[in-house]
């Protein structure tokens, strides 16, 4: 390995690691200055054929810096990634790319090397591979992680969406859509080219950074004291100054939601499970659900009390034929997290509203409502997305005009257009029809007085389409 090969002193590889004779050489300002996902020293010390030398490890001493000054590592990642190009991938993502560049006397995270790095590995591609997309990895604020799109057309084309997780958990926690509407209606795309990858939960936990700057101290506080209370643990980093800060939660996403100690039945669990992750797969982007997310498992305190690493609490071995015969069971959590989920994805994929250039706007009808209309690139095909985020029915009435599609029962010739600041197409009009289909109950409801009112039970999902657009795609 070429570390290994640093060490023995093969020239070949020499300067492939970011190293120093002394851990002196780094100084306590410099230290202070690094902004970096853990709290432990940033150098590791190792034995070279020249003598102990210390390493640059941002994560931990069993993952080595590359030393990204040195252009023999340039080239070597680079043929890595067209390695796994030969080989396949159409999406390659840079893990924790944020800390890529090491540079003492800076915070060393989101520098301008970092993203001229990106530049490079996304014109080899556009050149090599075009139909291979870039997705970065980073796990900061959500203003500096959409720096990650470039212009729109020069870095990565999917940039993980980690300020989603914590504003959706905060959203089932207060039972309050305000603050995720909001934000929403606030997400900008610097063109076609690009889009979010839209997560929940991962395997390394539930990230805090992205919401540093959308939500307060307190609403942050208020988030991590409420997983506490559901078994999660808190994972730290250094920030600048060398303060520590609350980095992730550690949990699974299903004991995020549900708390074991309650006497709650087990269907309302798995209603607000779905609930929780049609939010994610509503909005524009591309959708992406961790295994375990997907089958709801539990949090696995017995291996984190063994391996002492906290994000183990969410990384649990499932063994195939394990969970084929689990799936038998009709009355087994993952049969029922399956049945919900997979209603919600089969949708999805079929119908292009929510196609990830589609556009989207969010309604602020009620508080205990996420309202999300997304709209076709092509404009023939709306779909109004409620979720019910509370324990409690609600009834939502839908003035058609508040909503912006008053217009949406005259002829074409009366064409209207959502205020500019909602989205960016046109709303184009359908056919005069007063009936909407929800696709996930599978019932019809009628528009009255230019009004559609919906009744949703307790962590209900309704997606709700024009009648006469789902009998054009009977057609």
């Amino acid at each position: 390995m070429p570390f290994q090969e640093m060490l023995n002193g093969n020239p070949n590889y020499q300067n492939f690691a970011t190293t120093y004779c002394s851990p002196d050489e780094l100084t306590p300002e410099q230290r202070a200055m690094v902004v970096r996902p853990r709290t432990s020293d940033i150098l590791t010390q190792y034995q070279s054929i020249d003598g102990p030398v210390w390493v640059w490890t941002t994560f931990s001493p069993d993952q080595i810096d590359l030393n990204f000054t040195n252009p023999q590592v340039l080239l070597e990642v680079i043929d890595t990634l067209l390695l796994y190009v030969r080989r396949g991938a159409d999406i390659i993502r840079l893990d924790a790319v944020t800390y890529l560049w090491e540079e003492p006397g800076t915070p060393c995270v989101n520098l301008a090397q970092t993203h001229e790095v990106i530049r490079l590995f996304r014109d080899v591609l556009d050149i090599a591979a075009p139909q291979v997309a870039l997705t970065t990895e980073t796990n900061i604020p959500h203003e500096e992680n959409i720096t990650y799109f470039g212009d729109g057309y020069d870095e990565a084309q999917m940039v993980y969406n980690f300020a989603l997780p914590p504003l959706v958990l905060y959203t089932f926690y207060q039972e309050e859509t305000t603050e995720l509407s909001k934000w929403v209606n606030t997400l900008d795309y610097p063109s076609d080219a690009v889009t979010f990858f839209n997560i929940l939960d991962t395997h390394d936990g539930i990230g805090l950074l992205g919401v540093k700057n959308i939500l307060s101290e307190q609403q942050i506080s208020f988030i991590i004291r409420s997983a506490r209370e559901h078994g999660a643990l808190i994972s730290y980093r250094t920030a600048e100054g060398g303060i520590e800060e609350p980095y992730e939660i550690n949990s699974t996403w299903f004991s995020a939601l549900n708390l074991d100690s309650e006497d709650e039945a087990l269907d309302l669990q798995i209603k607000r499970m779905a609930a929780s992750r049609s939010i994610a797969l509503a909005l524009k982007g591309i959708p992406g659900i961790y295994l375990h997310g997907l089958v709801g498992t539990r949090n696995n305190i017995e291996t984190v009390l063994k391996t002492k690493v906290k994000r183990d609490i969410n990384r649990a071995v499932i063994h195939y034929a394990d969970l084929r015969q689990t799936l038998k069971n009709s009355e087994a959590v993952v049969s029922h997290m399956i049945s919900q989920l997979s209603r919600l994805l089969d949708i999805r994929v079929n119908n292009k509203a929510f196609h990830p250039n589609g556009a989207q706007t969010v309604f602020q009808l009620d508080p205990s409502i996420f309202a999300l209309l997304r709209i076709s690139p092509d404009c023939e095909q709306h779909i109004l997305t409620l979720t019910n985020v509370t324990p409690r029915p609600c009834q939502v009435s839908i003035p058609l005009d508040k909503l912006g599609v008053a217009g949406i029962y005259s002829e074409l010739s009366d064409q209207p257009e959502l205020p500019s600041d909602r989205v960016s197409k046109p709303f184009c009009t359908i056919p005069q029809d007063n009936y909407w289909y929800d696709l996930m109950g599978r019932r019809g409801w009628r528009i009255v007085n230019n009004t559609l009112d919906v009744l949703l039970a307790a962590y209900d999902v309704a997606w709700l389409i024009p009648l006469v657009e789902l009998e054009r795609m009977i057609e």
